[in-house]
């Protein structure tokens, strides 16, 4: 289903999306060298409560997961790269940390997520992973538009991660949201331009490029959620929800 939003709900997305930024802020602001991802779900759990939201998470259980994820915000470490399932693990100097957050306010989900190096350590390879896709993610909005094509959006961010030298995987991409966390259309994180259904004014996109540092495949952890890269290389993963609107793409995530 691809949900067009009325101008209502897009108030209300802009409401939702502004909550989703602030708690992953505040989620960075707070992890330090020595702090627990049961932790960062924890107090993640108490602003989504505190702001009378409801998790996307909790209760998800789509065909690729083990049962429902339980958890309050994706946390995903090093050669993790999405769905990072929260758990017993105090972060380290250095570490790569993803949190990805979905979340519904007053019926109108928002989605994004940062990535970002744990402590004062700065490995060139986190940075630049970093850096690559918070410049495709960039492309992709300065694409988007009413009446512009998918691909054209797909083919942005494609070009700024193959020039940067990443491969591509296409299982995973961006998708509209709405009233839910996932809908059509997906949004793959390369693509062909002029090609794909045309944008309109109302929808809602969370474009997510991530990549993996020296492959495009991915592997499952034991613990039924959480996806690697097949090499063990580090990741990264950037993510904003946008609204199409007359004048052009609305960023509804930034801080």
């Amino acid at each position: 289903m691809i949900e067009i939003l009325n101008h209502s709900q897009l108030t209300r997305a802009r409401t939702s999306g502004a909550l989703v930024a602030r708690i992953l802020q505040t989620m960075k602001r707070r992890t330090t060298v020595g702090t627990n991802l049961l932790d960062i779900d924890r107090w993640t759990r108490q602003m989504i409560t505190e702001a009378g939201a409801r998790s996307c998470y909790v209760d998800y259980a789509p065909s690729f997961g083990r049962g429902p994820f339980g958890h309050y915000i994706c946390t995903a470490v090093n050669d993790a790269v999405l769905h990072g399932l929260p758990h017993d693990y105090a972060l380290a100097d250095g570490d790569l940390l993803t949190l990805d957050l979905a979340l519904i306010l007053d019926g109108v989900a928002a989605d994004a997520a940062i990535s970002f190096v744990v402590g004062s350590s700065r490995p060139a390879e986190s940075v630049a992973m970093i850096d690559a896709t918070e410049a495709a993610l960039a492309a992709g909005i300065a694409a988007a538009g009413p009446g512009v094509r998918l691909g054209d959006v797909s083919h942005a961010i494609g070009t700024v991660l193959d020039r940067a030298g990443y491969q591509i995987n296409v299982e995973f991409g961006g998708h509209g949201i709405g009233s839910t966390m996932h809908q059509d259309p997906h949004v793959p994180n390369t693509g062909r331009p002029g090609r794909g259904y045309r944008l309109r004014p109302g929808l809602l996109l969370a474009l997510e490029p991530w990549v993996m540092a020296d492959t495009s495949q991915l592997v499952t952890d034991a613990d039924g959620w959480t996806l690697r890269s097949a090499t063990g290389c580090r990741t990264a993963h950037t993510e904003h929800t946008i609204a199409i609107t007359e004048d052009g793409a609305r960023i509804l995530t930034l801080p």
